[in-house]
């Protein structure tokens, strides 16, 4: 039974999906009641199973042993409006740079209802966010946002980048602005007064509560598409509908959550762009970061340029890789990218950390499982086209610190380099592989660009090669 009423309860989200898309601005009056036990038992059992308790105390485990009187009295009180949303448990976690990163933890509560706020928008604003948009959304991930950087500057006449970094977005984003937004879809007063409970739920730092006026939660299931909602109309609509119609020459956005690149035929119309964003974003009460925010040239041109300037190529970090312009064995240009050398002295201290706590802690063929889904995960995400070797190196540092962390327990269990190859003989470490391969694009297809300094028009090959009209090729030409 629990089965059907589940079914019928997805369809409806599915018609809601359906409708949206039909109706680009159709707005949604009763959506609150798809918040049914049904629904919260499925968003329950896809929450992780082993992930740390909020200030209520209760763990996944403990929440199932009455689940359906738990779920019972929580829909009960979402009904009654009574629901109040717990405040998360603020740790903090290292980053990258040795600065600490704040993140709640929610309740599990929360956690059931954010999930369930979240399928019921998702929904409806998948038909709205546009194809710039990768992060945080069902079946698109950041190596999709690498793939589509490659394409673009591969087929496309781009030789300028606009960076810019959103200082602090997610501690930043203006509540009152965020539920505007929202009520250009959504006119469910139940379901935006909830939404309004998760922002202003606040957080408790070492026993103390602070209250939020500003920000998304940091950690929460439903922030991140809270956030996707607020830049789909501070920036990726406005960039389609205005930016676009007023530069002369190619660029496209491409965005993962608040992490973007601006990619630019002009160089006027790159500067242009980067002034209007910091207009922008000033106007929604968010600011670019100094640092982390230029103009610069990319592109198949600019090695050349920077030869002939007696300067270093421009590179780009995105998505914990460098971007730089790299050439074919023909000696054509192609995109290259490498693992960012901040992220792998970080990914370095964090496994050397990890190794030395642990060696002790565990029998050596527990741990080494964990190390196996550790090299696993990192290879799956780094092994991408052009990024062998950073892997590779990546696999050889970190048998060395197994063997250097091996042989700091005692002497007597001291393991020497032949014994470490022979025990991974018996119990092998995933090998460095290529995961990812942004190398698909097809000989045939041919794309017209214009040269930004000389205006002469040729006939660019995607895989790099250069030919005049006449379609005779010359390696002179690249």
């Amino acid at each position: 039974m629990s089965n059907t009423k589940l079914n019928k309860t997805l369809q409806k989200l599915s018609s809601l999906s359906m409708s949206a898309k039909s109706s680009p601005t159709k707005q949604f009056i009763s959506l609150a009641h798809n918040l049914n036990v049904e629904l919260l038992k499925d968003c329950y059992f896809n929450l992780a199973r082993n992930k740390a308790v909020g200030i209520d105390k209760v763990s996944w485990q403990e929440y199932k042993r009455d689940l359906e009187n738990n779920l019972i009295s929580l829909v009960e009180k979402l009904k009654k409006k009574k629901f109040k949303p717990l405040p998360a448990k603020r740790v903090y976690i290292p980053k990258a740079n040795g600065e600490l990163r704040p993140l709640g933890i929610s309740s599990i509560e929360n956690k059931i209802v954010e999930s369930g706020i979240t399928r019921i928008l998702q929904s409806i604003y998948e038909a709205d966010f546009l194809n710039c948009s990768y992060g945080f959304r069902p079946k698109r991930n950041t190596h999709q946002a690498l793939n589509e950087i490659d394409t673009i500057i591969m087929t496309q006449p781009v030789n300028h980048i606009v960076e810019a970094d959103i200082k602090g977005f997610f501690d930043n984003v203006n509540h009152d602005m965020l539920m505007e937004f929202i009520k250009i879809r959504i006119k469910d007063t139940s379901l935006l007064l909830l939404i309004e409970k998760f922002l202003k739920a606040g957080y408790v730092d070492n026993n103390l509560l602070i209250k939020t006026d500003i920000g998304t939660p940091q950690g929460s299931i439903l922030s991140p598409l809270l956030a996707n909602i607020f830049l789909h109309y501070v920036l990726d609509t406005w960039f389609e509908t205005t930016v676009k119609t007023h530069t002369r020459g190619f660029c496209e956005l491409v965005r993962y959550a608040d992490d973007y690149v601006c990619l630019v035929q002009y160089k006027d119309d790159a500067t242009k762009i980067l002034r209007a964003l910091e207009n922008r974003f000033n106007k929604y009460g968010l600011t670019l970061h100094p640092d982390k925010t230029r103009v610069f040239s990319f592109g198949r041109f600019e090695r050349g340029n920077a030869q002939n300037q007696n300067r270093k190529a421009n590179t780009f970090t995105f998505l914990g890789f460098t971007h730089f312009c790299d050439k074919t064995r023909s000696g054509y240009f192609k995109v290259g990218r490498k693992t960012a050398m901040k992220k792998f002295r970080a990914k370095i201290k964090e496994l050397n950390i990890w190794l030395k706590q642990i060696r002790n802690l565990l029998p050596t063929k527990e741990w080494w499982k964990i190390l196996e889904a550790k090299l696993r995960g990192h290879f799956e995400y780094y092994g991408v086209s052009g990024n062998f070797q950073a892997i590779k190196r990546y696999y050889s540092l970190a048998l060395r610190l197994v063997h250097k962390w091996l042989n700091r327990r005692s002497q007597k269990k001291s393991m020497s380099w032949s014994k470490l190859y022979n025990y991974l003989n018996l119990y092998p470490l995933p090998k460095p592989k290529i995961k990812h391969n942004f190398y698909t694009l097809s000989h045939k297809v041919v794309s017209y660009i214009e040269e930004p300094y000389e205006g002469n028009l040729q006939v660019r090959f995607c895989e790099g090669h250069y030919a005049t009209p006449n379609y005779k090729l010359n390696k002179k030409e690249g």
